[in-house]
């Protein structure tokens, strides 16, 4: 039977896996663009609604802007949208005005054909934008939309470390917020401290990329050893999920399916009687700091992040660059990383940027050869299709 826990302090339980629907299954058509499935994404969806998965997670952008669209036809049918929650984002990149943030949200009630949203979140709060959030007030627009009844929660995502979360949380009485962890962003993403900060306060806390993208969804050998010494006949998923699930304060975990196959047995992992809270022994948790290690052995390029080589004169974010293909290359799997590299794309951070000047070469601590390794990245990371 599906776990269920509390969503933080408002009242009502959800399922412990919530299905996120930033990766439906796609078609591809040979153009520059990739389109959803429908009828896969609907059998996915409708699937997941009659098997206990109560929470959906979208945004005003995924799929091209597609997403919210497929996940309201989906549950339209049968009285399903009355019997789950829905949560969607707003990107502060689509708020270009302040009546934008309104226009937007009318737009993904449509799509989503539904008259109110369950959880609201200002999309990706960062360090960087989060003076931009507080002096346009853009809290107080979401709390408009709650009183007319248009959202019932407001929260934000965030992907970071933890100095800017806890500002972040400490600012405003936030219903809920959505992190990424999973066993390797242990000291990379908010850590354990931001799990049980969200916790005293009583704010539902949702989980992204568990699986790092699906990249701890197929382990290594050495990894494997390691699994199987410590409870045999556990799968990769499994330990995976359960490093996240261990947390008491932690109310759903989003995993990315694309397949019934991934839907019927992320299902079984979280029915499983024992894997509630604290559901890590001491020994699995050692056991799980040693897959991490063994993970961060199979890295390409000893980048340690410590940003010697910036700022770059042509503005390439050589350290993410680094940090993504290390991800492709650990995992045997680009297309996780690819994704992330599309948006360094769109920012202007690059590799195909790089001028070969060797500014930075010579202040890399690791004595990376920087110019031909970020060649190398480049070719494995560009041609991702959204």
């Amino acid at each position: 039977m599906m776990q269920y826990r509390a969503y933080g302090k408002l009242g009502y339980e959800v399922s412990a896996l919530g299905l996120g629907c930033m990766r439906l299954p796609r078609l591809y058509d040979g153009s520059a663009q990739a389109r959803v499935d429908r009828e896969k994404a609907y059998e996915l969806i409708r699937c997941a609604a009659d098997h206990g998965v109560n929470y959906f997670d979208t945004a005003f952008s995924y799929h091209n802007g597609d997403s919210e669209s497929v996940l309201g036809e989906a549950l339209a049918a049968d009285g399903r949208r009355a019997r789950v929650k829905i949560a969607t984002k707003q990107p502060l990149r689509a708020m270009h005005t302040q009546s934008d943030i309104r226009r937007n949200l009318e737009a993904t009630l449509r799509k989503l054909r539904t008259d109110y949203l369950d959880v609201y979140l200002i999309h990706f709060i960062s360090a960087g934008n989060w003076g931009e959030i507080k002096e346009r007030k853009i809290i107080a627009e979401f709390e408009r939309f709650r009183a007319e009844g248009l959202i019932r929660a407001i929260g934000f995502s965030y992907h970071g470390s933890l100095p800017a979360f806890r500002d972040i949380l400490a600012y405003y009485p936030w219903d809920m917020c959505q992190v990424q962890q999973n066993l390797l962003d242990v000291d990379k993403e908010v850590t354990a401290e931001a799990i049980r900060l969200a916790g005293d306060k009583g704010c539902a806390l949702v989980i992204m990329e568990p699986l790092r993208g699906g990249g701890l969804a197929v382990a290594p050998p050495p990894v494997l050893e390691i699994y199987e010494k410590a409870a045999a006949g556990r799968g990769a998923v499994e330990w995976a999920f359960r490093h996240v699930l261990d947390y008491p304060a932690v109310s759903t975990v989003l995993s990315g399916m694309t397949t019934p196959e991934q839907l019927r047995e992320n299902i079984a992992v979280f029915s499983r009687p024992d894997i509630g809270p604290n559901c890590l022994s001491a020994a699995e948790k050692d056991a799980l700091r040693r897959v991490k290690e063994v993970y961060e052995s199979l890295t390409a390029v000893p980048c340690t992040n410590c940003e010697y080589c910036l700022p770059c004169p042509q503005n390439v974010n050589i350290p993410d660059v680094f940090d993504m293909y290390n991800e492709g290359v650990m995992f045997g799997a680009f297309d996780q990383p690819k994704r992330k590299y599309m948006f360094t794309v769109a920012a202007g951070q690059d590799a195909s940027r790089c001028a070969a000047c060797g500014e930075c070469a010579p202040k890399c601590p690791q004595s990376i050869p920087i110019s031909q390794t970020l060649a190398t990245a480049h070719e494995a990371l560009r041609g991702w299709i959204e």
